[in-house]
């Protein structure tokens, strides 16, 4: 993308990196941004042995009571709820994590696999309601595309359409916020644009549909259906755009944000 035809529209306020699917992850300085995503992201996930899915905080909500970081060698680190922590992939962190889940579970890399399969509910704010088989992009536990981008102007939206809730940035896993001055759900107005976000470009493609992950609880934050359903009244259920890589760069905290011209990534949802 050249500099012509760009605006700066904000900075980038936070980055987040989620190296274990649906649990809590690790807010960083910077990241490096690869052709399929934030280094590390996402790349492993705890499968149930007893149906091959993989797990996610929608069938499985205490997964977001566990928090993942990577190690110095770019392996996973897993600390479970009772302080107990489970380094890489191996029959160790396995036993510790079938043993919190109360059944028998593994890590799991994405890397060299054909998408996983997990589940969601046909009604998101009940859990009772019929589960639905996806399954995901190959190489990340991802549910759609790469990256996730998020303005500070929709949280704001949102706390103005459901004041009494807490809408922290945790609830709706971005790997990127970008904090603006403008109002509304301003990320949707980017799909179809280049963004440049420090030396990366991306691509916005689609606002991210959302569902009972934005709901459950995890600590310091309580289950809130009833922010789900302000985004489903007010908002088409989405919140956020799910992003394509087109250029790989590194981003980090204070970046400048910038809105360019039509991306030349022309990339799919992929569910």
């Amino acid at each position: 993308m050249s500099t012509s035809g760009t605006a700066a529209v904000g900075r980038v306020t936070s980055i987040w990196r989620h190296p274990v699917k649906s649990l809590r992850g690790e807010r960083l300085t910077e990241g490096l941004i690869d052709a399929d995503g934030l280094r590390g992201d996402r790349r492993w996930g705890i499968r149930d042995e007893a149906t091959g899915r993989i797990l996610t905080g929608r069938r499985e909500p205490p997964l977001l009571f566990a928090s993942a970081a990577l190690d110095g060698d770019g392996q996973p680190v897993v600390a479970l709820p009772d302080g107990t922590t489970c380094g890489g992939v191996g029959p160790a962190t396995d036993a510790a994590l079938s043993a919190w889940l109360s059944r028998p579970v593994s890590l799991v890399p994405a890397a060299g696999a054909p998408g996983g399969s997990a589940e969601f509910f046909a009604d998101a704010t009940d859990d009772t309601s019929t589960a639905i088989e996806w399954t995901m992009p190959p190489g990340r536990f991802v549910d759609a595309m790469p990256l996730l981008v998020l303005t500070e102007a929709s949280l704001r939206a949102g706390q103005m359409l459901h004041p009494e809730g807490d809408w922290d940035v945790r609830r709706f896993r971005p790997n990127v916020l970008v904090a603006l001055d403008a109002e509304g759900w301003v990320e949707d107005g980017w799909c179809g644009r280049a963004l440049r976000v420090g030396s990366a470009v991306l691509a916005p493609q689609q606002p991210c549909v959302r569902c009972t992950m934005v709901t459950r609880p995890q600590p310091e934050l309580d289950r809130d259906l009833d922010i789900y359903r302000t985004l489903a009244r007010h908002h088409g259920g989405t919140f956020g755009a799910w992003t394509a890589v087109e250029r790989p760069g590194t981003v980090r905290i204070g970046d400048l944000v910038e809105v360019g011209d039509r991306s030349t990534t022309s990339a799919e949802r992929r569910t």
